[in-house]
């Protein structure tokens, strides 16, 4: 066990089964929020969604050597494109509101989505091939530092909006998590994030601020999803339009340059949380190609892509619990609960301010990780190079993200702020003169936030 921050990387061993198990449930809870939304904002099946994460995280752990505590849940990236091709209709009884799944041309979307996930593959291979020290030059932590601050304030706006909604539920769900992981003793201590979703639901529901209608309507058991859903039944149409097809993949595909690049900020940031180098062992080889395929299985099937969780990433740092065991665990209880339609109706229903209380500290939790990542790789903001990175990161980020717009329109391609800064960020690195990183030959950088090397 790592002395420096006391973490615990073997749970069975340090707590025991029964707290383990509820260390997966724990992980479970912390990525619904996110997870559930995505498909309530697309039109997908959240069933579906919830197997898919399931499978995909463990894929992912698999191909990462069963090394990285990543927990991938639905991705936000392709939401845009997702709306290009397949927007939501219009409901019959509600004229002026645009909430029915669009469910003849989601297919297409998803098909998009598989090719994306395929482009990860793609780069997998480049680090495999051209080896760490050539493509992580174009990730130093001047770059990745501001990148992983980002995530976290660009996801900041969705839980002020989910505390909107009742800011007396989402205190009540802050205050349980702050009060358990500062004064909790034992497993109270470890478990903040699950309690604060239990007790702030539970006082929402006694408040009379949950409609449980729709967990009485579903069913017990029932399948994640209708193949007529899938791609592969798309693909078995006879009247396949082979266009709509084309458009999806230069509509869709595109946006995986960015998710590729947040995908190594989140790599980053669990290092540096775990203070173990994941970038170098498993390697990012590995973790793009668990990404990748676990995002193209997803669409194959109907779910929306998958990508690691920067929700599970907070869970990580305030418990400092650091067992990959623990995030399987969580992975098979959503494949589990996936075939029972009355959880995820249970957990459709979960009060937005309960959502938004938790994911206030969660996403804090990342932008956090991401200072610790510049301060302790001592990046020098005496050379202006070095300032203008990280400032033309952080603006158009945080900037395009809270504009009008809400993103960067190219055409038919949307792109978000943290897609933008990131891609700039990196441009602007490698083309100005001054680079003071060098992967292989800095040994500050090279553990990136003092990871030890296993």
């Amino acid at each position: 066990m790592n002395q420096k921050n006391e973490g615990i990387y073997d749970a069975r061993g340090q707590l025991g089964w029964p707290k383990t198990i509820v260390l997966g449930f724990q992980h479970m809870f912390a990525m619904f929020g996110a997870t559930v939304l995505v498909p309530a904002l697309t039109g997908l099946s959240v069933s579906a969604t919830l197997l898919f994460a399931g499978l995909g995280t463990l894929l992912f752990h698999l191909l990462t050597k069963r090394k990285v505590p990543a927990f991938l849940g639905s991705s936000f990236a392709f939401i845009g494109g997702y709306a290009a091709i397949a927007p939501m209709l219009e409901n019959p009884a509600n004229p002026g509101v645009f909430n029915v799944p669009n469910t003849e041309l989601l297919p297409y979307a998803c098909f998009g989505v598989l090719i994306a996930g395929l482009m990860y593959v793609i780069l997998a291979a480049c680090f495999k091939i051209f080896g760490m020290k050539k493509v992580m030059r174009f990730f130093p932590p001047i770059v990745v530092g501001p990148i992983i601050i980002c995530i976290g304030l660009t996801l900041s706006s969705s839980a002020i909006n989910n505390c909107n909604t009742n800011w007396l539920i989402a205190l009540l769900a802050i205050a349980v998590v702050i009060i358990c992981n500062i004064w909790g003793k034992g497993m109270i201590k470890i478990i903040p994030i699950l309690l604060g979703f239990l007790v702030s639901y539970i006082v929402a529901a006694i408040c009379g601020e949950v409609d449980f209608t729709p967990v009485k309507e579903a069913a017990w058991i029932g399948l994640p999803f209708q193949m007529q859903d899938t791609v592969i039944g798309l693909l078995s149409k006879p009247d396949l339009d082979t266009g709509l097809l084309v458009t999806s993949i230069f509509t869709i595909a595109p946006l995986s340059l960015a998710t590729m690049v947040e995908h190594i900020g989140d790599i980053c940031a669990i290092s540096s949380t775990c203070e173990r180098n994941f970038i170098t062992d498993p390697g990012l080889h590995r973790t793009l190609l668990g990404d990748g395929l676990a995002t193209s299985l997803a669409a194959l099937f109907g779910a929306p892509a998958n990508t690691t969780y920067g929700e599970n990433t907070g869970v990580l740092a305030l418990s400092k619990v650091y067992d990959p065991f623990v995030i399987r665990i969580a992975a098979v209880l959503a494949i589990v609960f996936s075939f029972c339609p009355k959880f995820a109706a249970l957990i459709r229903i979960m009060p937005a301010a309960t959502i938004g209380g938790v994911s206030m500290v969660l996403y804090g939790m990342i932008s956090a990780v991401g200072v610790r990542h510049v301060v302790e790789n001592k990046v020098d903001f005496t050379k202006s190079r070095n300032v203008l990175v990280a400032a033309l990161i952080l603006v158009l980020s945080i900037g395009i993200s809270y504009s009008s717009a809400g993103s960067l329109h190219l055409g038919a391609i949307s792109l978000s702020g943290l897609a933008v800064g990131s891609i700039v960020g990196i441009v602007l690195n490698a083309i100005m003169p001054g680079k003071d990183y060098v992967y292989g030959e800095d040994k500050q950088g090279d553990e990136s936030v003092n990871f030890i090397v296993q």
